[in-house]
């Protein structure tokens, strides 16, 4: 089997609801795999998050459809002239684990960032086809250079916090948990405990 695996579409035409996930593409992933997103993927932190059960709780429609999207969590800086976006390296997932649930729960597909999940996300992941993917901290201004297009969706007034939405080419990311339990941070520990 091979352990680089791709998820990608057609660059051409780009029209967000064509860049959508299914359940099928993912149940491969396990964890360890190294993937290259190529498509649309959308930036969301804390406070976005926080917004969005709001609006859930309202019954209120939300700033992006969650079915088959992937929502990668992280504060980009300025971009530069020239740049589409500044750069975006992974922010602590574990600050989203209150909210990710009723993303996952609504068709959310995968979610970036860095550190351990909650058992209760994990839990949902499994439950509704969802993976969770590393992205390495230390290398925003290499994962910026993934973003070919970047544009503020929702809640501009967060600023770096701000929904985006990105269009990424080779965007390089491992699957930490994976549809089948597996934990690339618990397995990790496991293999080097003496």
């Amino acid at each position: 089997m091979d352990a680089v695996r791709a998820y990608s579409r057609e660059l051409d035409d780009w029209d967000p609801p064509d860049f959508r996930v299914s359940k099928e593409e993912i149940e491969p992933l396990r964890t360890g795999d190294v993937v290259r997103l190529n498509g649309v993927i959308y930036i969301a932190r804390d406070a976005a998050h926080a917004r969005m059960k709001q609006s859930i709780e309202a019954g209120d429609p939300l700033p992006l459809d969650p079915e088959g999207n992937i929502v990668y969590y992280s504060g980009p800086a300025p971009a530069r002239p020239g740049r589409a976006l500044g750069p975006a390296g992974p922010t602590t997932a574990s600050r989203m684990d209150p909210y990710a649930p009723l993303l996952i729960e609504r068709g959310l597909r995968g979610m970036i960032g860095k550190g351990v999940r909650s058992e209760m996300v994990i839990e949902s992941m499994r439950e509704h086809g969802c993976v969770y993917f590393g992205a390495v901290e230390g290398t925003a201004a290499l994962l910026a250079d993934c973003v070919r297009e970047a544009e503020i969706i929702a809640y501009d007034d967060l600023g770096a916090e701000a929904v985006h939405r990105l269009f990424v080419e080779e965007f390089p990311v491992v699957v930490v948990n994976d549809l089948y339990g597996g934990d690339l941070y618990r397995e990790g520990r496991e293999r080097w405990r003496r």
